[in-house]
């Protein structure tokens, strides 16, 4: 049953989840900031909650309607079976196509000349030029109502990047102390790191180039050039997921792989973790030495770690991955000097490409600019932002619509 009182200050995201944790990892901190530093009823609609558990551990599939961090969290079953009252904002997550129901009431809504809801199409966040013209851009639907494009972007005329008020003081005060990365190594399970070795996280989707990467680093160590750490030895964290498929000559059957083991390889250790909420991911990223990461969500928090990183992007038709990421690049590397950017755009396409004859050396040149990338992470990390984060910039657009 639909109701369809006037428009409430609410607003509603709905959001389907596409490969297991990418878009609702995006849906899932959006709607937290917005209900924690803006105090805005938040109504999160999502169609597997099964896969949404993995990130949330509080949460249980089975229920329909359940509330965490000021959320609500609905189940979005097709046809749409609880209540949609619409409120102050509607945004479908990445080109979802929202329930018939939903269309219908608004159009309803329109043809009786009530105030609707401000329409929105959350893209995917992208650093190509073109997004600067097209964030905002108002699509008018056949029923007459408005539409806009809402694109993440790393430049003003874009629509932001999130990033919660107080992260980048957490963050600073958890690296200032080495005892919390000890901690929290301690907690899930990880043994014989010290903490002169050198620790790199991995979660990426399939790779060739990752089974390369640990064949130099049980030889070689990680040649990653610090002035704190002078050990050679190298921990890789793997959750349990695509990653692990690229390293099977490394583990016994998949099957029988599970949270808590550990193998090693000479100078390599790999170390299989469980799946962690957002915060743990977070404080995970931090305490590497080094991210290997894909998708957006865990693309952008390898940034706010402010540590060096490989960007795994989400491969493409005709390559236009590719394209993406060379538009991040170029970014990103717009300050660096431009050997330490050849070098690390080298390591990034490589991973990408299946580049199992290039990545060796790009790594080796990677690590011994090592310090120049550091110090450049923490400065990108606070240019990035451009003074204002994608949940503040949402709000005033949509005050201004």
């Amino acid at each position: 049953m639909i109701k369809s009182r006037s428009t409430q200050q609410h607003w509603d995201i709905f959001c389907t989840v596409v490969d297991n944790y990418g878009d609702i990892g995006v849906t899932w901190r959006l709607a937290k900031q917005l209900a924690i530093e803006y105090q805005i009823q938040v109504n999160l609609w999502v169609d597997d909650l099964h896969s949404f558990s993995h990130i949330l551990p509080e949460l249980n599939p089975k229920q329909t309607i359940q509330c965490f961090y000021d959320v609500t969290i609905k189940q979005w079953n097709t046809p749409l079976d609880l209540d949609y009252l619409p409120g102050a904002v509607l945004i479908e997550a990445f080109a979802c196509q929202l329930p018939d129901i939903v269309l219908e009431t608004i159009n309803s809504m329109h043809r009786q000349n009530r105030s609707v809801p401000v329409w929105l199409n959350l893209e995917y966040l992208s650093a190509e030029d073109w997004v600067d013209g097209c964030h905002g851009l108002l699509s008018m639907q056949p029923s007459g109502i408005k539409k806009y494009f809402y694109f993440p972007g790393f430049t003003a005329k874009t629509g932001g990047v999130i990033c919660e008020k107080a992260l980048f003081k957490q963050r600073d005060a958890w690296q200032k102390n080495p005892d919390n990365r000890r901690q929290l190594f301690d907690r899930l399970g990880l043994q014989g790191i010290d903490d002169e070795d050198t620790v790199i996280s991995i979660f990426s989707y399939e790779s060739p180039a990752l089974d390369a990467l640990c064949r130099h680093w049980q030889d070689s160590g990680s040649h990653i050039d610090t002035n704190s750490k002078s050990g050679n030895k190298i921990h890789a964290l793997l959750p349990m997921g695509r990653s692990l498929n690229s390293l099977k000559a490394w583990l016994p059957e998949l099957d029988s792989v599970k949270p808590g083991d550990s193998y090693r390889h000479n100078k390599l250790t790999l170390h299989i973790l469980p799946m962690t909420d957002q915060q743990g991911f977070d404080r995970l990223l931090w305490s590497c030495d080094f991210n290997i990461v894909r998708g957006e969500d865990s693309f952008l928090r390898a940034q706010w770690a402010a540590k060096p990183f490989i960007w795994h992007i989400y491969p493409q038709e005709d390559d236009y991955h590719l394209i993406k990421l060379r538009a991040f690049i170029a970014l990103y590397c717009h300050n660096l000097a431009p050997d330490v950017a050849a070098s690390w755009a080298t390591l990034n396409f490589a991973f990408n490409q299946d580049g199992t004859d290039t990545i060796i050396p790009a790594w080796k040149q990677v690590g011994i600019a090592n310090k120049s990338l550091l110090e450049h992470a923490k400065q990108w990390s606070i240019f990035a932002l451009n003074d204002a984060d994608l949940a503040s910039r949402l709000v005033q657009f949509v005050e201004n619509s």
